[in-house]
């Protein structure tokens, strides 16, 4: 996968920018983004459907084990769960293209409660997404500009062993280093009076466990990239012309695998949005996370889509974007 990664952007940088090139380029970008909608429309059915056949009643739930069947009735008529699914799915699709996210089984505006958390689970996401590409940069440029070098050997395999180790695992094994032994860091999220994390130090361990095994496939991606860039013959000939390997870098390789770098990256927040859900639990951090677990547990089918839609809608933007980046990557190199 990453051999095709970096062949396909490499080739689409190699090719001469012509009005015919910009249409395909074009239509290409219009295409995926038309893709990405469908899937994440059918993701967001799936999702609806499923969390409607979980065991249980969520209005039963929230009133309580008191509550009469017909308060149970009554609130469900109140809040439109006692139509067909197929229509309690058009009409909150119809509210999430006007921006309304509809209301939970408890009554709550889904949008005042996304309001709340998403940011700060767009904090951590964010952070992790930097970090994983500071990391895939510095380390998949050492390893490709010294192949022999012990570094390299050692992040042949730590990269593989970090991909192969999911996020939660990689956070109960920080909390328990530096939390419990070293005690360097807060096992836990302390929030300020605006609900946002208290400060900087309570980010670190959830960061680094999304952060971790992300960085591990990106630099592997980053060292391929840049040595499939490296042998282009305008490389060579740069060489030849006396440029400094500085330059050379700057000028002809990086400009050649910010393509394949940037869709790896844009693919990675789809897994560390997916990651935080997770990771947030364990640091009982105050992001969707929260959230999510809320709803499963009272069945709440329209706050679980919301989350999934928020994230896919962030995900379709990220990869997006790296169409762009490839578009253009395309036109300056022409």
């Amino acid at each position: 996968m990453v051999d095709q990664l970096t062949s396909e952007s490499l080739r689409f940088a190699g090719s001469r920018w012509t009005p015919s090139v910009a249409a395909a380029s074009s239509r290409r970008v219009a295409t995926a983004l038309t893709q990405r909608i469908a899937v994440l429309i059918v993701v967001l059915i799936v999702v609806f459907a499923t969390v409607d056949l979980l065991p249980g009643n969520g209005v039963r739930a929230v009133l309580g084990r008191d509550a009469t069947d017909a308060q149970i009735a009554a609130r469900e008529a109140a809040l439109g769960l006692d139509r067909p699914l197929p229509v309690r799915f058009a009409d909150w699709l119809g509210g999430l293209i006007r921006g309304d996210l509809g209301t939970s089984v408890r009554g709550t505006s889904v949008n005042d409660m996304l309001t709340d958390k998403f940011p700060n689970t767009l904090i951590l996401g964010g952070a992790a997404i930097l970090v994983t590409a500071i990391a895939a940069v510095c380390f998949g440029a050492l390893w490709s500009f010294f192949p022999r070098s012990v570094a390299a050997r050692a992040l042949s395999s730590t990269t593989i062993a970090v991909i192969a180790i999911p996020e939660f695992v990689i956070a109960v094994g920080l909390v328990f280093v530096f939390a419990l032994l070293l005690g360097w860091l807060p096992a836990v999220t302390t929030t300020g009076p605006s609900g946002a994390p208290a400060n900087a130090a309570v980010l670190v361990l959830p960061v680094l466990a999304l952060a971790i095994p992300q960085s591990g496939w990106n630099i592997r991606v980053t060292r391929a990239a840049l040595d499939e860039a490296a042998g282009m013959p305008h490389v060579a000939a740069a060489e030849l012309d006396g440029l400094t390997r500085r330059e050379i870098l700057a000028r002809h390789i990086l400009p050649i695998a910010a393509p394949t770098l940037a869709a790896s990256l844009a693919t990675t927040v789809g897994m560390v949005l997916g990651g935080a859900l997770v990771v947030e639990t364990i640091f009982n951090y105050p992001g969707l996370g929260t959230v999510l677990a809320g709803a499963v547990t009272d069945r709440d089918a329209p706050v679980v889509a919301a989350v999934v839609a928020l994230t896919g809608v962030v995900i379709t933007m990220m990869l997006v974007l790296a169409d762009l980046l490839r578009a253009w990557a395309i036109r300056t190199r022409a």
